[in-house]
């Protein structure tokens, strides 16, 4: 099972593999992983089995992309591979970071066309941070417009310009086709299984490497929760073996020792858990009965208590208010609407996410969330909402810091653009508006262009609905955090206004087709409205108070044209993230398991008018 190192006391656990499969956002993780479930035995021949197996979550199976990093586990040649299914947006990388925490090496999964984008290298950097074993996999060879050894030139060019040392940059190489289950070493090869990838990783990518004399000890990589069995611990075993019996200690933030009852230890096998009498050296394992644990704490025995390293994640660049909420609606479509309530959710879901700090507001109004990005915070609202929660938030505001002269600096993004070549004017000039600064300029003369920029991430809160509407959907952009830089400036804020309802009643299409002049609606005849709730966008820069409830006079004297049927101009549903970018700071969004609404923070309108005058 183990074979003697060079140290008279490392020894490698050769019957495990820990590997996490990173990159970018839509390069096929997922469906590469199902691939590896059907080729290693997991199903039966016959057995039906859904697409992105990894994605359980309803958001992620509604967005396809992955959220929260997944376990699993498949048998190959008789070597056990964990796989970790990282998320490839950098909102989430809180969730790769924790993930890498627990393996050996990484498959850099690489788009045949798109190449490396802004995420690839956000994940690469953390890998080789790591000093991670790497394989390079050159996915989606079957596409059009693949140019695959192109791309493993870009890799390897990412390479370099990370600082990666040789070893590193001779990585293996491989190409493949997820979906179809084929892999090779070159694209000329007639492989038709995954077998030169699963070959690649036993023997590329080390296994578990320990102390042999060294007590047990586990890092809790990640948090999960059972109805039946409370707050579960998720680690990787660095040294040592584990029994129930063993009297165990964990040893919290700034050295805090706290005793511990693991009352089940339970390992992957396939996509199931499978309780297990002892865990040994390189095994991840989920313990239950760890109900004062939090991620980054190190569980060991009493009679050694020996502290590994804390995982260590970027700090938070973007935070929002979230509150009770004081509609007139509220309690009618939610179920918790209590702000202890909201406040123990938010806490929970901190504990699973080391990306998150929650805080109490410093006026007492609420709670603020400090996140890594807007969609981040989108995605916290819409898990919250499917839950039976009401509440309000306001607009995401970028953390600002002070360097060590007493200058305010702020987060700036590398944004990488893909566009058609015809809108790259307009592109261009909106963000450069926007204190954007242009890196580079690619143009292969294909009629599409790349284009780099660094830019505030403030600039970017708002821009992605204006950017598919200038380059017509087709545009495509990515970011990641590229560090802290001096304050850019001032920002030219929101030209338009908001068209503010004066009444409460219901919407009727007499009152709604009178407005459409003045803006673009958000509501539609039978919606109920409350004074100061938002039902549109106004054409100008100021607010406007309108009446959506008003109807057509009634009179027993009819004419020609007075009862035509109006047709109304269709409403697009309001997410989260619509929601988010559209709210001013005197606005706040209300969300509900039925609704997203838009509305001011004071409803009154008079008591609007005194405030706007103070």
């Amino acid at each position: 099972m183990t074979d003697k190192q060079s140290s008279l006391n490392l020894v490698r656990n050769k019957s495990i593999r820990n590997i996490a499969i990173i990159a970018h956002v839509d390069h096929g993780k997922t469906t590469l992983v199902d691939s590896m479930f059907k080729q290693s035995g997991l199903f039966r021949l016959n057995e039906s089995v859904a697409d992105r197996i990894m994605d359980s979550g309803d958001i992620e199976r509604e967005r396809g992309i992955t959220i929260s990093a997944k376990n699993c586990e498949v048998l190959w040649d008789g070597i056990r591979v964990n796989i970790l299914d990282t998320p490839g947006h950098a909102d989430f990388g809180g969730e790769v970071e924790r993930a890498l925490s627990m393996v050996d090496g990484v498959v850099l999964l690489v788009d045949a066309a798109e190449g490396p984008l802004p995420q690839t290298r956000f994940v690469l950097l953390k890998a080789l941070a790591m000093n991670l074993e790497i394989i390079i996999l050159i996915n989606k060879i079957d596409r059009q417009d693949a140019r695959a050894e192109e791309v493993y030139h870009e890799v390897l060019e990412l390479l370099i310009d990370l600082g990666a040392d040789d070893d590193h940059l001779e990585c293996p190489v491989i190409y493949s086709n997820g979906r179809e289950g084929i892999a090779k070493f070159s694209l000329e090869d007639d492989s038709t299984t995954l077998k030169p990838l699963m070959d690649t990783i036993i023997s590329h990518i080390p296994g578990p490497e320990y102390d042999a004399d060294a007590p047990f000890q586990l890092l809790v990589s990640d948090l999960d929760y059972s109805d039946y069995l409370g707050r579960m611990a998720i680690g990787r075993v660095h040294s040592g073996r584990l029994s129930i019996k063993d009297r165990l200690i964990c040893m919290g933030d700034q050295g805090i020792q706290r005793p511990v009852k693991v009352s089940k230890i339970q390992v992957y096998r396939g996509l199931k858990l499978e309780t297990v009498e002892e865990a040994e050296p390189g095994d991840i394992v989920i313990l239950s009965g760890v109900d004062t644990i939090t991620i980054g704490d190190t569980i060991c025995t009493a009679d050694n208590p020996v502290t590994l390293p804390r995982i260590q994640v970027d700090e938070p660049t973007v935070s929002m208010r979230f509150t009770v909420s004081n509609s007139p609606f509220v309690g009618k479509e939610g179920k918790y609407v209590q702000s202890s309530r909201i406040f123990d959710r938010l806490n929970k879901e901190a504990l699973r996410n080391v990306a998150l700090q929650i805080e109490e507001a410093p006026d007492g109004d609420g709670f603020i969330v400090k996140g890594r990005g807007e969609f981040q915070m989108a995605i916290i609202i819409e898990t919250m909402r499917r839950e039976g929660f009401e509440f309000c938030v306001g607009r995401p505001h970028v953390i600002f810091k002070t360097d060590e002269h007493g200058k305010k600096t702020e987060p700036i993004e590398n944004l990488l653009i893909d566009i058609e070549e015809d809108y790259s004017g307009i592109v261009t000039e909106t963000l450069l508006q926007r204190k954007g600064i242009m890196i580079s300029f690619q143009n292969d003369h294909s009629g599409r262009v790349r284009i780099e920029f660094s830019i505030p991430s403030r600039s970017l809160i708002g821009y992605r609905d204006k950017f598919l509407t200038d380059t017509k959907g087709t545009g495509i952009m990515n970011s990641y955090i590229d560090g802290y830089e001096p304050y850019r400036g001032d920002l030219p804020g929101r030209k338009t206004g908001s068209l503010v309802a004066d009444r409460a009643g219901a919407c009727v299409a007499y009152g709604i087709f009178g407005l459409e002049p003045r803006g673009k609606l958000f509501v539609i005849p039978g919606d109920p409205v409350y004074e100061g709730m938002i039902v549109g966008e106004h054409n100008r820069e100021k607010d406007l108070d309108v009446n959506p409830t008003r109807s057509k006079q009634l009179s027993n004297m009819r004419a020609a044209g007075k009862d035509n049927n109006i047709i109304l101009t269709p409403v697009t549903p309001m997410t989260p993230e619509s929601a988010l970018t559209m709210i001013r700071d005197d606005e706040l969004v209300e969300i509900t398991p039925l609704n997203i609404r838009l509305r001011k923070k004071i409803l009154p309108r008079a008591q609007r008018k005194i405030a706007g005058k103070n």
